[in-house]
């Protein structure tokens, strides 16, 4: 059987001119921007005019675009190699789609027809569930596939919050650099959210715990010191914390080995390489911080590349695991074997 695998980011601008477009994309988002799209629209524009010369030099620092496309591409080949070597009966084929820039949905699927799949297995690059992340870009693709009348069996991976392998690579990257450090504190930083979203019921911030617990777990040092962050606030809405920055301003008063690890994030963009590398490691410079490390982000890892792997092929062996779940927080998208519930 031939099966298209659709990988789902964020996508970043390809260069200083597409960033105002490329964040309107991304405000006009019902998912980011819950409003009726006659408010949506102007707002999105006003937002995306305002905060366009502060992208452009974060995209300056990295030399005028993101460069999430080309490690999404790696990641992608890296995915389909294992699939192939891994999967002898079946044919994969890997195809990237991005929310706010291209490639986009509406292009992709075009690829997606001429490869002529027997079915089609949707896995967002984020490992926890959220409606402004995995649920937009999954959305999305069935309204793509609705508008162009396109029926096939699709299977989704909507998240893999405590997948072992997914833990293995976090635990693996991390030992690396803590190995040999002392009085350091290990802050897992994940992109935050307005309270008001995980009020409403969406699972990100508990799926974020979660992992860390693992990780944390893996790591067997009941003397570790650590903390888990948000980071990357915008507007005057609270938002769920406690914030990175905050964290580290506090420990780096108190003359803590900084040592940061993008929780959320599994390839490097400009929330890791400007805001966490540059801007963050000010502020702790400022603060009297003498050792800052940041951990980097999963990548090709090889775990990481398994973990995807194993999710796609055995998607159809996982037993839910009740317990595993809030039991007033359902399924985000109610499905029947969903990875977020993992297995036993």
């Amino acid at each position: 059987m031939k099966k298209a695998v659709i990988l789902f980011n964020l996508g970043g601008p390809d260069k200083l001119e597409n960033v105002e477009p490329f964040l309107f994309n991304l405000f006009n988002d019902p998912a980011i921007l819950n409003l009726p799209t006659l408010l949506r629209y102007p707002l999105a524009k006003l937002i995306s005019n305002r905060r366009a010369p502060v992208a452009k030099k974060i995209y300056s620092e990295l030399g005028g675009s993101s460069p999430i496309l080309k490690l999404t591409k790696e990641q992608s080949d890296a995915l389909e190699i294992k699939l192939n070597q891994t999967q002898g009966e079946d044919e994969y084929k890997c195809f990237i789609i991005m929310r706010c820039w291209n490639p986009r949905a509406k292009d992709v699927i075009k690829d997606v027809q001429l490869y002529s799949p027997d079915e089609v297995v949707l896995m967002p690059l984020y490992p926890q569930y959220s409606a402004a992340t995995s649920g937009s870009s999954i959305k999305e693709w069935k309204d793509v596939c609705k508008k162009n009348n396109y029926h096939i069996k699709t299977s989704t991976i909507c998240c893999y919050p405590t997948d072992q392998n997914f833990i293995n690579a976090h635990t693996k990257e991390i030992t690396k650099k803590i190995k040999y450090l002392k009085n350091f504190k290990l802050i897992f930083s994940a992109h935050g959210l307005p309270e008001k979203n995980i009020k409403k019921g969406d699972p990100y911030q508990w799926q974020v715990e979660q992992s860390v617990k693992k990780i944390v777990e893996s790591l067997n040092d009941e003397n570790l010191d650590w903390i888990l962050s948000y980071q990357s606030r915008v507007g005057p809405l609270k938002w769920i914390g406690p914030s990175t920055e905050t964290t580290i301003i506090e420990n780096s008063k108190i003359g803590k080995h900084i040592v940061l690890v993008p929780i959320a994030f599994v390839s490097e963009h400009s929330e890791t390489l400007v805001e966490l590398d540059i801007e963050y490691k000010e502020i702790a410079d400022a603060n009297g911080c003498k050792n800052y490390t940041r951990v980097p982000a999963l990548g090709i890892n090889e775990d990481f590349i398994k973990a995807m792997s194993e999710l796609i092929i055995k998607k159809n062996e996982y037993k839910i695991n009740e317990n595993l779940y809030p039991p007033k927080i359902q399924c985000p998208s109610n499905f029947k074997k969903c990875p977020c519930l993992n297995y036993e």
